[in-house]
Order: structure tokens, then C-alpha cells, then sequence
């Protein structure tokens, strides 16, 4: 069973009470019973979604930074996450997809999964979230190369404004040997296939197979 994720903050009094007054300024009680803990509720959930601000993904990739001489691609792909978009607060969520090639370092697989999910846990724009993935990669690793994939569902579009249920936004950044269009092209092929793990060498593929995943960026 999951634990329950203790949130302590000192914003969380002020929170609680700017909730409150949101309540009744849409009209409700906020003192009936089923919305006398939301205030306290809501806060709790914005700091857990807002967490991010509070970690450094550098010092993440740092904590498992390992020399190695591996010179070939490594993909980490179909990472899920779940952010707030910045002009409405409503959440978009979806998949990242996330390649380097090392250059003398390494880091640890999770790592990188956990790089996204810090800058997922912000007031986020997709646009930015993907540089920011990319950077965060380079600036630490100093990789020969890295290239990022967001795709996402954007709730904003869904419940609200034009309200299109099956849209998806994909954005993408890479720096260095991704600049290459063969690069590229390779990296995409890979991350439509059911392929976890990816070694290139002199452009030949041996690729290890992990469990189905979908074919499409469709979800």
C-alpha cells in the first residue's frame, strides 16, 4: 500500500485560505460539509504538482554520473508525466521520449526519468518543458548529442475553448550529433517500435526487446 505523501510547507496556510475565498467568490458554501476540507485539499495537491520548484535535475544526474566508454545512443522513452499548463492551471499530461549519446559519462536510466518529472512538477508550457529536458542533459552530461520528444494531451483544449478530446501536441529539441537528419530519423523510427533499450554502431541496429508498447504517439 502506498503512503500517504506528507505535504509541510509554510505556504500552506495562506493557500488553504486563498481557496477558501475562490469558493465563495464562485458562489458556493464554502463552509458546507463536503467542501469545508477542499481549501486544505486543494492546497495540499498544488504544492505536491508544483514540487519541481524545489529539486535540482542537475544535481540529479550528478547523484549517478559514471565515466564510461560508451559512445552510443541511449534511449529512454515512453516516460509518462503529468504537468499544469501555465495560462489556465488545467493539467496536460502524456509520454516524454529522451536520447543521448554519452560522451566519456553516463547516468543512471531512472535519472532521466526523474529529470522529466521534476520540470513536469511546474507551471509548465510543453514548449519550454521539452528545452528544458534538453538542457538540463546537456549542461550536465555534456553528451555528444540529445534529443527530446514531448507528446502531449493538453486539457485546456479538451474541457474549455475548442474543446478537441483527441488532439495531441508532439515538440521536440535536440543538440549536437541529433542535429543530423539520419540521426534523427533513426531516434524516431526507435521510439515507434516496441524497443526499450537502443545500441547504434556505425549506423547498424541491434535493439533489445522489451514488452508491447503502442505503435503511434496515439494514447
Amino acid at each position: 500500500m502506498l503512503e500517504k505523501e506528507e505535504i509541510v510547507s509554510p505556504a500552506l496556510e495562506d493557500l488553504k485560505s486563498h481557496y477558501r475565498s475562490i469558493i465563495t467568490l464562485l458562489g458556493e458554501d464554502a463552509e458546507r460539509e463536503g467542501l469545508l476540507k477542499t481549501p486544505e485539499r486543494v492546497a495540499k495537491a498544488m504544492l505536491s504538482l508544483t514540487k519541481g520548484y524545489h529539486m535540482d535535475p542537475h544535481e540529479v544526474l550528478r547523484s549517478a554520473k559514471f565515466k564510461e566508454e560508451y559512445s552510443q545512443m541511449v534511449i529512454v522513452k515512453d516516460i509518462d508525466f503529468f504537468s499544469l499548463c501555465e495560462h489556465h492551471m488545467l493539467p496536460f499530461y502524456g509520454k516524454a521520449h529522451v536520447a543521448y549519446i554519452p560522451n566519456g559519462y553516463i547516468t543512471g536510466l531512472s535519472k532521466i526519468a526523474r529529470v522529466v518529472d521534476i520540470f513536469s512538477h511546474r507551471l509548465q508550457v510543453q514548449e519550454r518543458m521539452t528545452l528544458q529536458i534538453k538542457e538540463c542533459i546537456q549542461e550536465t552530461l555534456n553528451p555528444l548529442g540529445v534529443m527530446v520528444v514531448v507528446e502531449a494531451k493538453h486539457m485546456c483544449m479538451q474541457m474549455r475553448g475548442v474543446e478537441k478530446q483527441n488532439s495531441i501536441t508532439t515538440t521536440s529539441d535536440f543538440t549536437g550529433a541529433f542535429n543530423q537528419a539520419k540521426t534523427r530519423e533513426e531516434f524516431m523510427n526507435l521510439i515507434n517500435r516496441g524497443v526499450s533499450r537502443v545500441v547504434i554502431s556505425d549506423w547498424r541496429l541491434s535493439l533489445t526487446k522489451h514488452h508491447p508498447v503502442s505503435q503511434s504517439f496515439g494514447h
